[in-house]
């Protein structure tokens, strides 16, 4: 099977995601099953698959995974489960009876977890403590 052959007919279907948001999903499932399962053999979950992305993006890419991942089309979880479906319909990934698109929902916020670690502390602080940003003069009279 020609990957790139495949990917380029899934992405002429279906272009919501960039040619590279398939790369990038299939790289991230096989540093998830390395790192995180720690199995070449084992069935990877959808949430397992999402941590091992959030981790691969991270170490691969640092400060710029947020801004990558966006440019490719991947905002949310959804948008990798979609991918996965996307590969399993190709014949490119596997799925056991259990495995669905839900899977990947509500799985975590791609800013807090791509965009947030690189932030100042200072500006951190005033995404999560917005009365902490007015300064600590609390009464300017005195």
């Amino acid at each position: 099977m020609d990957l790139n052959a495949t990917l380029e007919r899934i992405v002429s279907q279906d272009p919501r995601y960039d040619i590279e948001a398939y790369h990038f999903v299939r790289r991230s499932l096989d540093y998830t099953q390395k790192s995180v399962v720690k199995s070449k053999v084992r069935h990877v979950s959808g949430s397992e698959l999402l941590e091992g992305m959030r981790r691969y993006a991270l170490e691969e890419y640092g400060p710029m995974a947020f801004f990558l991942l966006q440019e490719w089309g991947l905002n949310v979880g959804e948008d990798i489960g979609e991918i996965v479906f996307n590969l399993v319909e190709a014949g490119v990934f596997g799925k056991s009876d259990e495995d669905s698109r839900a899977d990947f929902k509500n799985g975590f916020s791609f800013e807090e977890a791509f965009r947030d670690p690189y932030l100042p502390s200072s500006s951190l602080r005033e995404k999560t403590n917005p009365e902490a940003s007015r300064g600590d003069i609390e009464n300017p009279d005195n």
